[in-house]
């Protein structure tokens, strides 16, 4: 049944805008469909997460009322102000809280919270409960201005256990808190160009398909790369795309002409860990060939696979690590991320090697922080950009968040047993047998499938389950998002276009992440419908 309302040269100009603006006019024919029909509008096209940690959360709510109790026992005035909280003799007023609401949600976790920073990280017990009563009322700047001192070892300590395998570097991360991976990215390449250590024009690698954003900023006009695809086109012995990289594709990195790599990874869309073999191949390339090259992780999704090692634990000298918590504790709206940087770093070395010139000019751009700017870190010039430098000292990550970001980093370093993993990745994994199952295909096991998403390349399917003659079929005869307008104005079904994100332009994204578990089966089902609808016409053409 072809589409009704949209012609095929309004498809060929809607499939150049990026995925999620795309989206827009698929939810506008979902929308139609919702309006004549019974069924509900399913929009699997963004990653929101449906699911969310909640005993992190009851620990902070928990640790609210807690931090109100001894702020009113400051209180000095017979009015409805009250004071704020006093660090002396504070953890053990916290203890006390805790024994009187034993029993009630959260206060578990903040128990074993303030154990854990007192007696595995040495904390001080006064200064760590201080800074928790302090962050969630929110009544000061961030400092330090860069992470709070308590949220950046939890902190620091979790990255080492979800992006390291558990295994600590040699020298450690200094951390920056921000709002958000999104956040991150902006600040990251501020910064770098900004500090002439990435120049307009340069040549970069991206390994795609990849988050739609690391495509479209280097194109704009304040970065002008010079952009080159480092592609996942390894297939199995039954041509379906395996999503890793061929040894070829990363061979092109020795250039040393290409100054920086962006990566997503786990990826998106196709949702697949990036094997060991990669990674360890790109550390050998940066080790011999291109030891100046600038690595960019992101790492959002690398909490839902077991065993997960970064670049940032990979080559530490040369990665900027970018971690978000949106997705693994459902927590988009809190706007959480890290900057990760190894304190024995290239980007350091790289500054102070510019030229006196160079030197100079920064000079004047932070020598209102310091009276040695040059001695200003990269990670510290990346809080200073963050606010155009004049006002770095009002920078930083709010306190909530950061105490937010805290107790979720511990509550995972308190679940020795994985169970909150476990969960999640349960539920991926059925939402991917309902879709699959509805679609009546079967993927071949891979070990290094995440399943956040699933990116399915239709057009290699029909060559697979078919023949080629219908996969050229189809080529002649539609363009390649065709069957998203189709799924959103028959079915209400919104998926997106796996070739907005550098992957194969007939390949769709399924988010696995923000629908019921039952709803699954039901797009699997209608995608198969609408597929064999193309069968049908081919047939009838032969």
């Amino acid at each position: 049944m072809p589409i009704a309302s949209v012609s095929r040269e309004q498809i060929a100009r809607l499939q150049t805008l990026s995925p999620f603006e795309l989206k827009a006019e698929l939810q506008r024919l979902a929308g139609e469909h919702e309006s004549r029909t019974a069924f509900q509008m399913l929009n699997a096209g963004r990653g929101n997460p449906n699911f969310i940690a909640s005993t992190p959360r009851e620990a902070f709510f928990a640790l609210g009322q807690f931090a109100l109790t001894v702020s009113r026992e400051n209180k000095e005035w017979d009015t409805e102000l009250i004071g704020v909280p006093e660090k002396d003799g504070i953890a053990d007023r916290f203890r006390s809280w805790l024994v009187e609401h034993d029993g009630e949600p959260g206060v578990r976790l903040l128990s074993e919270v303030l154990a854990y920073g007192v007696d595995t990280l040495g904390f001080s017990p006064d200064s760590f409960v201080w800074e928790l009563a302090d962050s969630v009322i929110g009544d000061h700047y961030p400092e330090p201005d860069r992470m709070l001192a308590h949220a950046e070892a939890i902190t620091h300590a979790y990255l080492v256990q979800e992006m390291c395998a558990g295994i600590a570097p040699e020298h450690p991360f200094d951390l920056f808190a921000v709002e958000g991976g999104t956040a991150a990215m902006c600040y990251i390449f501020d910064t770098l160009v900004k500090n002439r250590l990435l120049h307009r024009g340069d040549k970069v690698a991206i390994m795609t398909p990849i988050f739609t954003p690391y495509l479209e900023i280097p194109r704009l006009a304040d970065y002008d790369f010079d952009v080159t695809h480092i592609e996942a086109s390894v297939v199995d012995d039954r041509g379906v795309n395996m999503w890793q990289f061929p040894a070829e594709e990363i061979e092109r990195l020795r250039d040393p002409s290409v100054k920086a790599l962006f990566v997503v990874n786990p990826t998106n869309p196709p949702s697949v860990r990036i094997s060991e073999e990669t990674l360890q191949h790109i550390a050998q390339v940066v080790a011999s060939d291109n030891p100046d090259l600038v690595i960019i992780t992101d790492d959002v999704y690398g909490t839902f696979i077991d065993g997960f090692r970064s670049l940032m634990s990979e080559v530490p000298r040369n990665t900027i690590g970018v971690y978000s918590y949106s997705k693994y504790f459902g927590a988009t709206g809190w706007r959480l991320g890290v900057i990760a940087v190894n304190r024995d770093n290239i980007f350091d070395q790289r500054l102070a090697d510019l030229p006196e010139a160079v030197l100079t000019e920064l000079d004047a751009r932070y020598g209102t922080l310091s009276l040695n700017p040059r001695r200003i870190r990269f990670i510290d010039r990346l809080v200073a950009d963050s606010r155009s430098v004049a006002l770095n000292h009002t920078a930083g990550l709010s306190l909530p968040q950061q105490c937010m970001m805290l107790l979720f980093s511990a509550y995972c370093l308190l679940d020795t047993e994985n169970h909150y993993k476990h969960e999640t990745q349960a539920l991926i994994a059925r939402r991917l047998a309902s879709l699959t199952n509805g679609m009546q295909v079967h993927l071949p096991e891979d070990a290094n499938r995440v399943g956040y998403y699933i990116e399915l390349d239709m057009l290699a399917y029909a060559r697979r389950h078919w023949e080629p003659a219908f996969a050229d079929f189809l080529e002649a005869n539609y363009e390649p998002t065709d069957i998203l307008f189709r799924l959103a104005e028959q079915t209400g079904i919104i998926l997106l276009n796996g070739g907005g994100f550098e992957g194969p332009i007939w390949s769709i994204r399924i988010s696995l992440a923000n629908l019921r578990d039952t709803q699954y089966a039901q797009i699997g089902k209608s995608l198969r419908a609408v597929a064999l609808q193309y069968v049908d016409e081919w047939e009838r053409t032969r």
